[in-house]
C-alpha cells in the first residue's frame, strides 16, 4: 500500500463507487479502495471539502455535484447528447422502443443517453452503464469500426457469454464485424437478453471518424430489421452532421 502514489489512492476511493455501490459508509470506501481507514479517512475529507463526495444524513457518502459539472465539459458526454437529443427524440417517436446513444472506452461501451417507452421490452442499460463490446448492438458498430489493432486484442480475450445467443467465438465474431463494416448497421440478436434486438448505426465526427453509436432495443419476436436498419441510419447521419461530418 505504501508504494501506491497519491494520486492513485485519491482515484481508488472515487472508484469505490459504480452503479451497485452508489451509496458507501466510509468503512466501506476503505475496503473497496484497499486502503486503512486512516488514509480513507484523509482522503474522503479532502474530496467532500472539494465537492467530489458529499455526505448524507444517514452518514452514508455519494458522488458529489462537483464532479458531475467537471464531467460535462467532456465532449463525447453531455455536449454529444445535446446535439443528438433532437434526432434520438426523433427515432424513438418513430419507433416507440428503447433508443440509446453511446461511445467506447477501452474495451467496454458506455451509455450516454437512452430514451424508453412504457411498453418498450426490457433493458439492463441505463446511463453511465458499461457493457462489454461484443455483445450489443452499439458495441458491435463502435468495435467494428475501430482500429485493427482493436480488434485483435478485443478477439484475443474473454468473450463473455450472456446468453446461449452471445457471440463468443472469435472467427465468427470476425466476420460479424466485417458484416458490421459491409452493411453500415449492427444486429445483436438476443446476446444480452433472449427477449431483445438491437439495431446500431455509427455516428461520425467531422473527419469521419466513428466517434459514437446509436442504436434501437426491440422485442426479438417479431422484430423487423429492415424496417428498423433505414431509421437507426438516419438518426445516426443526422447526429454526425450536427457534428460536423460531410459525406463525400
Amino acid at each position: 500500500m505504501s508504494q501506491r502514489s497519491a494520486p492513485d489512492r485519491l482515484l481508488s476511493v472515487l472508484a469505490a463507487f459504480d452503479h451497485e455501490h452508489p451509496a458507501l459508509t466510509l468503512t466501506d470506501i476503505s475496503r473497496r479502495a484497499g486502503l486503512t481507514l486512516t488514509t480513507a479517512h484523509r482522503l474522503v475529507g479532502a474530496l467532500t471539502t472539494w465537492g467530489a463526495l458529499e455526505r448524507d444524513e444517514s452518514g452514508a457518502y455519494h458522488v458529489g455535484l462537483r464532479l458531475w459539472e467537471i464531467a460535462a465539459l467532456s465532449p463525447r458526454g453531455l455536449a454529444l447528447r445535446q446535439i443528438a437529443l433532437p434526432y434520438l427524440e426523433d427515432l424513438y417517436e418513430a419507433t416507440h422502443e428503447n433508443v440509446q446513444l453511446a461511445v467506447r472506452d477501452g474495451h467496454d461501451v458506455v451509455y450516454t443517453e437512452w430514451l424508453s417507452g412504457r411498453s418498450s421490452v426490457g433493458v439492463h442499460i441505463r446511463v453511465g452503464a458499461r457493457w462489454p463490446l461484443h455483445v450489443t448492438g452499439v458495441g458491435l458498430v463502435l468495435l467494428a469500426h475501430g482500429d485493427v489493432g482493436l480488434q485483435e486484442a478485443y478477439c484475443a480475450g474473454e468473450l463473455k457469454a450472456f446468453t446461449g445467443h452471445t457471440v463468443t467465438d472469435p472467427a465468427r465474431l470476425r466476420r460479424l464485424l466485417a458484416e458490421v463494416r459491409r452493411t453500415g448497421v449492427a444486429v445483436s440478436d438476443r446476446q444480452v437478453t433472449e427477449d431483445a434486438l438491437s439495431v446500431a448505426a455509427p455516428v461520425r465526427g467531422p473527419g469521419g471518424e466513428v466517434v459514437a453509436a446509436v442504436s434501437v432495443v426491440v422485442p426479438e419476436q417479431g422484430a423487423q430489421v429492415g424496417v428498423l436498419a433505414p431509421a437507426v441510419r438516419v438518426a445516426a447521419r443526422g447526429i454526425s452532421r450536427a457534428l460536423g461530418w460531410r459525406p463525400g
